[in-house]
């Protein structure tokens, strides 16, 4: 059974929503018959969004709602809020979802971190500090699920932006659950969505077809909703290639590096590469 906060009328506001995860999720919750709020760039991409939901939502356009929004700005966040509690009288589940992968380099632009920090990162924080306030006053259920990454938490070589931004998110929604946890009467519990290889226009890079490693939206949407039943706030998907226990003891060698003092990414490093390989066939 789905978790109590996605009952039919409750509301659901999800950034990023007019494709990939997020429209995933938008489609299940409306699904179940709750009122769904999309927010995304892009007219188009927004109405096409809007008449796909419109078809499975019980409710039809009536319990759809679209908005243009870029999370990386406090006031169309908070316009956001505002809106949404206008048309449907508040909200039960955010989903900050938003994201950008454009690719970076340690030493690239200032514009492209800039860029991918303020969207990754501060726009889960904008969205969390606007929406968590009125989501704990109201006394329901609800849920936060903000969505991170492997990336976030093993840090491999190739895009430093988006690894620090995901590992933002990681600390960030950590203390987000600990602060709700110890809100007095609070009813709102977050969670950190860490996807595998799901195929979305942010992982596609030009292919039209699904590599056989990935995982659809659909898929990994329907185990998120099926661990937050089970009250996971870690919720570490796999894919067709990489199984919990791979992935489970990747992200221990990375916290081994610390503990054994072992160089920074010793998983790449050649000094290492047999030892890693070994501890890897002990799965």
């Amino acid at each position: 059974m789905p978790h109590p906060a996605m009952s039919p009328n409750n509301v659901a506001v999800i950034t990023g929503g007019a494709s990939g995860i997020g429209f995933a999720a938008a489609a299940r919750f409306a699904q179940l018959g709750m009122k769904v709020c999309i927010a995304d760039l892009g007219a188009d991409r927004l109405k096409q969004a809007e008449t796909k939901l419109s078809s499975v939502a019980p409710g039809g356009a009536a319990d759809i709602m679209t908005a243009a929004v870029d999370v990386s700005r406090i006031e169309d966040v908070a316009g956001l809020e505002s809106a949404v509690q206008r048309r449907f009288g508040g909200t039960d589940i955010l989903m900050n979802n938003a994201g950008i992968q454009p690719g970076s380099k340690m030493f690239g632009p200032s514009e492209n971190w800039q860029r991918i920090l303020a969207v990754n990162l501060w726009g889960v924080i904008n969205g969390s500090q606007v929406f968590a306030p009125h989501m704990i006053e109201r006394g329901r259920v609800g849920l936060i699920i903000n969505t991170g990454s492997k990336q976030g938490i093993t840090t491999p070589p190739g895009d430093p932006a988006y690894n620090v931004s995901k590992a933002g998110v990681k600390a960030f929604t950590e203390a987000l659950q600990h602060e709700l946890r110890n809100t007095p009467g609070c009813r709102i519990s977050a969670h950190l969505m860490i996807p595998g290889f799901v195929f979305t226009g942010l992982t596609a890079h030009g292919r039209s077809e699904k590599p056989p490693a990935a995982w659809t939206p659909e898929q990994t949407v329907d185990l998120m909703i099926e661990r937050l039943d089970a009250g996971d706030f870690y919720i570490l998907c796999p894919d067709n290639d990489v199984p919990r226990p791979l992935d489970e003891r990747r992200i221990l060698w990375a916290a081994g590096d610390i503990v054994e003092n072992r160089p920074a990414l010793s998983r790449w490093h050649p000094d290492y590469a047999e030892a890693f390989a070994a501890y890897i066939k002990r799965t």
